[in-house]
């Protein structure tokens, strides 16, 4: 399974914070995998009980700069993979900019946006250009966004101006929409917001909406936990862990 997620996701191609792939080691036969957002507790708990042997997930452990020590939350969670001779997948950039199932492409197709570009030279890119269903107010389509992914957008811009051009990238992708007005389009979305993204948009004109970190990435994991389904003929479970960012 792993030479096959790496063949799929190929994380040779990213520089990455963290390690892509197999991070820790469980039972050889795999035949429940269960995806979910990030590798917490919570989620490991709800693996046990549907007796998975796999756990794949978008943010996984051993991010560059943290603690290395085992210890308090970090030591947990590890025991309970461990004891329980549990898996743990885990891809980050590779997840977020497949060109099929990655975070990003499965993001538009649930808001029915068109890709037209890659918001950076080629497809080791992580964010996408495109345009939405048809033109419409910034406000209707914070309200798409907010329908789409049940959680509440937050738009920086005027709430009747018209926009149909749109580049976005997934999760804490904030920084890049400084891209995203050098391409030209009429607004940005991404996971989160930070201080400076306000000034930036409201200075520049762009349009900015923040739909939720966790939100956004929900969807790349369960694509790629349905296409392990199929080649390995193994059931897959995605379990949603709600968090609020």
């Amino acid at each position: 399974m792993l030479k096959a997620l790496d063949d799929l996701l190929k994380p040779g191609k990213f520089r990455d914070y963290c390690p892509n792939g197999l991070q820790v080691e469980g039972r050889e036969q795999i035949r429940r995998v269960v995806t979910g957002v990030t590798a917490c507790q919570a989620l490991l708990d709800a693996a046990l009980v549907e007796e998975a042997d796999a756990v794949l997930v978008h943010h996984g452990y051993f991010w560059k700069n943290e603690d290395p020590r085992v210890r308090g939350m970090k030591r947990q969670r590890l025991h309970t993979l461990l004891r329980h001779d549990l898996n743990l997948f885990a891809y980050h950039l590779p997840l977020d900019a497949h060109p099929d199932l990655g975070n990003n492409t499965q993001l538009a197709r649930r808001l029915g946006l068109t890709v037209t570009g890659w918001l950076g030279e080629d497809d080791s890119s992580l964010g996408l250009v495109g345009r939405l269903p048809d033109p419409m107010p910034a406000a209707e389509f914070a309200t798409l966004v907010e329908d789409v992914l049940g959680r509440e957008t937050l738009h920086i811009g005027e709430a009747e101006d018209e926009i149909e051009t749109i580049a976005w990238c997934t999760g804490a992708a904030q920084g890049f929409i400084d891209q995203a007005q050098s391409a030209g389009v009429d607004a940005y979305l991404s996971g989160e917001i930070s201080e400076p993204t306000v000034h930036f948009a409201r200075e520049t004109g762009i349009h900015y909406f923040a739909a939720g970190h966790h939100a956004t990435e929900r969807y790349g994991v369960q694509a790629v936990g349905e296409w392990l389904a199929r080649q390995f003929d193994i059931e897959h479970i995605f379990i949603d862990i709600d968090n609020p960012v």
